[in-house]
């Protein structure tokens, strides 16, 4: 009998032993995943992933340092961000993200035809805190039936970033604002034996979006001129402002670099740093790179003029691009309050106009000459004086900035004349329009 209770006594204690074990094992377990328990029912602390898709390769290393203190300031989140730009055709490595199933949660998209080629996809920000402070010029690309869609990045200006010190060497003593005066300006500096135009022609975006956009900025009514080619009524072959825009051009390929067609756009900003050339077609954005290579270069930026007209003394200034959040994502309502953070909060604030060198899109946020640099500057000067022109390419259909970037590689390759260009130009946006 004795035998038998000793017998019971080892099993009952070998049992309450490895229960003991499993209680043990358990609370470890919750130690090193965080998992807690309320009220009898354990719950993880559950990290939350907002994946970032973004254009703006000039501030990847700022953003990363952002993240860092983000993520210390919001335990429990992190940011993934992929920065895809430069030298990559970032629309088209979205659509690729989306078409993979990898949708990312916040994205940049330009706003206009663009906003509505992702409209399913676009979360409305309409009802968000920081709708208010938004200048208003800010909305208009991401503004659809009354409601807002993005949020907008920051206002950018550009036209041809010059080095004053090598104006100076060649006795440039009066800043060019029309065709003639642009002309006489690099005759100057080719004779002093200074590269006058940095070309950075293998992207095209560089021609496609930013040269290109000059023409239908400088049209009487842009946004009318577009209507016109969408319904028919207007004409790209035969516009006399699309004839005086490529005389521009061809100004740029005179006096520019060798080679233009293979020139990336880091070689073409290295070399304008670097004073090996004393224009670059460019905007306020290059500032940190220019900062980064030659701290204590004297920068400025002039007008692209494409003729004599007396009011070519305008740069063009929009905004580049917006913040989305994808209506489908899982972390939806984190991707909303990052986004809130970001410009409302003292952090947020510092990084728009100190670390990534922004012109604020955002009344209550300030930034000083010493913030934004030169550049961001001479662009907040010409937008107060309202010499400014518009930003059209959001406005175009679908595909045709690249259309419009292979077209004008090929011109500037020899391969076609002017009126080929014009006519593949008009013929592109007839294939594409909707």
């Amino acid at each position: 009998m004795k035998k038998k209770y000793a017998k019971l006594s080892f099993i009952m204690l070998l049992a309450l032993s490895l229960v003991l074990s499993a209680c043990g094992s358990k609370a470890k377990e919750e130690a090193s995943t965080g998992t807690t328990n309320s009220g009898g029912t354990d719950k993880p602390a559950e990290t939350k992933t907002i994946h970032i898709f973004q254009f703006k390769v000039e501030i990847s290393e700022a953003l990363n340092k952002m993240k860092e203190e983000y993520e210390k300031e919001h335990p429990g989140i992190k940011l993934d961000i992929q920065t895809v730009g430069g030298g990559s055709d970032y629309g088209a490595a979205l659509k690729a993200k989306f078409a993979s199933g990898e949708e990312p949660d916040i994205f940049n998209i330009q706003g206009y035809a663009e906003m509505d080629t992702w409209i399913d996809k676009l979360e409305d920000l309409s009802d968000q805190p920081w709708v208010n402070d938004v200048i208003d010029v800010a909305k208009e690309p991401m503004t659809k039936d009354g409601k807002l869609y993005g949020q907008p990045m920051n206002l950018e200006g550009y036209g041809f970033v010059y080095n004053k010190d090598l104006f100076a060497k060649a006795g440039i003593t009066k800043l060019p604002t029309t065709l003639s005066e642009l002309t006489a300006a690099a005759q100057k500096l080719q004779d002093a034996g200074i590269t006058p135009f940095a070309n950075g022609y293998q992207e095209f975006w560089i021609l496609g979006i930013h040269n290109l956009n000059i023409a239908f900025a400088q049209q009487p009514d842009p946004n009318a001129f577009i209507k016109g080619l969408n319904d028919g009524t207007a004409k790209i072959s035969d516009n006399p402002v699309f004839k005086d825009w490529a005389n521009l051009l061809d100004l740029t390929l005179k006096y520019g670099n060798k080679n233009p067609l293979t020139t990336d756009y880091n070689t073409e900003v290295t070399m304008f740093a670097n004073g090996q050339a004393a224009m670059t077609q460019q905007g306020n954005w290059i500032q940190g790179q220019i900062d980064g290579i030659n701290k204590n270069l004297n920068v400025g930026i002039l007008p692209m003029p494409i003729n004599d007209n007396p009011d070519q003394d305008r740069l063009a200034v929009g905004v580049p691009n917006n913040w989305v959040v994808n209506k489908n994502s899982p972390v939806k309502a984190e991707a909303k309050e990052f986004l809130n953070w970001l410009v409302t909060s003292e952090t947020g604030k510092k990084y728009i106009a100190k670390e990534f060198k922004f012109i604020p899109a955002f009344k209550s946020i300030t930034a000083t000459a010493d913030d934004i640099g030169p550049l961001g500057a001479e662009v907040v000067k010409y937008s107060q004086a309202g010499k400014t022109l518009s930003w059209n390419w959001a406005k175009y259909p679908d595909g045709a900035t690249n259309e419009f970037g292979n077209i004008m590689q090929s011109y500037v390759a020899g391969k076609s004349d002017k009126q080929k260009m014009f006519e593949d130009f008009e013929k592109t946006w007839n294939n594409l329009k909707k």
